[in-house]
């Protein structure tokens, strides 16, 4: 099956690739494992030269590199720079803190030495997306490769460019052949890969379907898995929040940060019938201004344009937009709808797109409810000038991130994550490296 790299600003297809045979596929997960044997006996202090060597590069070719995500998902060029920018950071920040991470821990027992180590699986199999092509791979590489694992990736089939160029930047680095190494492989081989015996983890960020998916096949083998999965995203605005503020952070993450294609973008703004008003008249005039991107894929686009249209016949009242742009391109205008509820397509599903849905409420045990009214759970951001009714109010909202007056967002010093059918399982932080790690009892008389 070929492998095309298709731009959409302009539907041209403008490279193809071909998956690569069984005989080469065989031939990287022997390297890898050999790898390993290798890599999991190098020491802490130079496996993290190499890292920061890699958060050099990735500084330095930012502006190729975000170009080839330009080109293959449509991220424009301010948009990659800060996705580079935030890779490079986060291999940084593990190749400092690993080793301090991964001390083993002493535990007081009736021995006369009782500890706990952190020692790494094996080979890990990473399933990564299209949406933040680098950024997802680096922050899943750096934590995992730190702790002394090995990766193989298969990247999303829209986005070959950007994982070749992931693989070129381990190897210019000068990491070990076989370290980390890139899978051309299309969907329907993945399941092979997790059954490899030599495959000992499994961490995919992507739809909820191919993450229940991945899971039932790596639970069959008993193989550890971490789910990044879909978000609906609640946007709680009371009625003493900064409207400005308010509105800035809601176009940031649900136009700004990639045309809304990000699970834990804001998506459903619930904001209390007193400001409704006027909440919404500046968040139009915001979402007027911002730079327009196209969504990734064809299907992405018809499915936004599902989702709005039957929102709009079930009753919501469209603000701004609605409608894609031109007869070119997967572009899609930025869209604001009011009047959402309970039984609209924008309220009930996560839109992956420049759609804010607003819905009213009436008082903080209406926006609880209406917060946690998903089957997701990935984050949650609350606005209000009271921290101590924020506070009050962060234990009852079910996410695996909450943050107040802030735009919800992945940072390499915090764990992230979700419940419900927003996954399991942690990145980033002192929780995400010890994922793939195995957390051994040592017990000495």
């Amino acid at each position: 099956m070929a492998i095309q790299s298709l731009n959409p600003a302009t539907e041209e297809v403008v490279k193809t690739f071909e998956e690569i045979t069984e005989a080469e596929l065989e031939l990287k997960l022997a390297k890898a494992q050999a790898a390993f044997e290798m890599w999991k006996k190098v020491s802490f202090q130079d496996r993290a030269k190499l890292f920061m060597k890699l958060s050099d590069y990735l500084q330095e070719h930012k502006a190729e590199l975000g170009k080839l995500a330009t080109i293959e998902m449509g991220k424009t060029a301010v948009a990659g720079d800060r996705e580079l920018e935030k890779s490079a950071l986060t291999c940084e920040y593990f190749a400092e803190n690993a080793e301090r991470f991964l001390t083993p821990e002493k535990v007081d027992t009736n021995a006369s030495e009782s500890f706990v180590r952190f020692d790494p699986l094996g080979v890990i199999l990473g399933v990564m997306p299209w949406n933040f092509p680098f950024w997802q791979v680096y922050r899943g590489a750096a934590p995992a490769l730190m702790a002394g694992n090995v990766m193989v990736v298969k990247h999303a089939s829209n986005v070959p460019q950007c994982a070749m160029a992931i693989e070129k930047s381990f190897v210019e680095c000068g990491f070990p052949e076989g370290v980390f190494q890139n899978l051309l492989l299309g969907s329907a081989r993945v399941e092979k890969v997790i059954r490899d015996p030599r495959v000992m983890g499994v961490t995919l960020t992507g739809s909820e379907k191919a993450g229940a998916e991945v899971a039932k096949i790596a639970g069959s083998e008993i193989k550890k898995v971490v789910l990044e999965l879909g978000g609906s995203d609640p946007f709680i605005v009371f009625e003493d929040a900064d409207l400005n503020l308010a509105c800035e952070i809601a176009t940031s993450s649900r136009i700004s940060s990639n045309s809304g294609q990000a699970c834990n973008a804001a998506k459903r703004f619930i904001v209390h019938e007193s400001v409704v008003t006027e909440f919404t008249k500046k968040l139009v005039e915001q979402f007027k201004i911002v730079e327009q991107a196209p969504l990734a894929l064809e299907q992405i686009l018809i499915e936004v344009e599902r989702q709005v249209n039957e929102s709009v016949k079930l009753g919501a009242k469209l603000e701004l937009g609605g409608k894609r742009i031109g007869n070119k391109g997967y572009f899609y205008e930025p869209t604001v709808l009011t009047r959402v509820k309970k039984g609209m397509p924008v309220y009930d599903e996560e839109t992956f797109g420049p759609v804010a849905a607003i819905s009213t409420f009436t008082d903080e045990a209406e926006a609880i409810m209406m917060a946690n009214d998903t089957p997701y759970g990935l984050g949650a951001t609350i606005l209000t000038s009271d921290l101590a009714k924020a506070k009050r109010l962060i234990p009852m909202i079910e996410a695996g991130n909450v943050y107040v007056n802030g735009q919800v967002r992945s940072d390499p010093r915090t764990p992230f994550g979700g419940i419900k059918k927003s996954g399991y399982g942690r990145e980033l932080g002192s929780y995400g490296i010890k994922e793939f790690v195995n957390i051994k009892t040592v017990w000495i008389k």
